[in-house]
């Protein structure tokens, strides 16, 4: 069983878009059947068009990739495993790399036609200094997020997730009469829903999950 729109599937945690709107990753999970209504989304029984994954972050749904290089024996051989975080760490060198080849020959030639590498940084614009450093530590930066996640499913928001995302909020659950539902132990059960505005409409916020993002040059 799945969700779809008109003869399209959508799979869950996967950012879509329709009638030229992006929609992030959490949209389903956190609408409403009005919200969803409201855009002719239904439930289909037949969902088998709906079970996707992400291979570079998945074995198959539900089976996450190892996300740290492992070391085993095998047969007495030592075998070495790369994990995503030191693939996708990598990756970000290539594209730290990819941004700052195009203005290394602003650097060469600064050298080459000043005496000393003093006057070749003084002569070297600053607004290029500025880029390049901070392409390089945005690099770092982004590595560093990478090895602090924990699963292969923040791995994947972090590097993939939607710049905007619905804004949530926790709330104690209500029944039929709208009273809190609360649990045997007499606390509110809580939940997560979309904290809509004053007009009822979904409101949008930044991703806190994504990683830190690339400077743009100064060209």
């Amino acid at each position: 069983m799945g969700y779809q729109i008109g003869s399209r599937a959508l799979p869950l945690d996967t950012p879509w878009e329709y009638n030229d709107v992006q929609y992030p990753a959490n949209w389903l999970r956190l609408s409403s059947s009005q919200d969803r209504a409201m855009l002719g989304i239904s439930w289909t029984a037949d969902g088998a068009a709906a079970q996707s994954w992400d291979q570079r972050f998945f074995w198959g749904v539900g089976n996450p990739k190892q996300l740290d290089d492992k070391t085993e024996t095998v047969d007495g051989v030592e075998v070495k495993t790369t994990g995503l975080k030191t693939q996708w760490k990598a990756q970000q060198d290539q594209i730290a790399s990819s941004l700052l080849a195009p203005s290394d020959w602003r650097v060469v030639k600064e050298l080459e036609v000043n005496s000393s590498f003093a006057a070749a940084k003084t002569a070297f614009p600053t607004s290029w200094q500025t880029y390049r450093a901070a392409v390089r530590t945005s690099c770092n930066t982004r590595q560093t997020e990478i090895d602090a996640c924990k699963t292969a499913e923040e791995l994947k928001e972090l590097l993939f997730g939607a710049s905007m995302i619905v804004k949530t909020k926790e709330q104690q659950q209500t029944d039929a009469d709208g009273k809190g539902v609360v649990d045997s132990d007499d606390k509110p059960v809580m939940e997560t829903v979309n904290d809509l505005d004053s007009d009822g409409n979904v409101q949008m916020i930044v991703n806190p999950a994504i990683a830190t993002a690339w400077p743009a040059d100064p060209a």
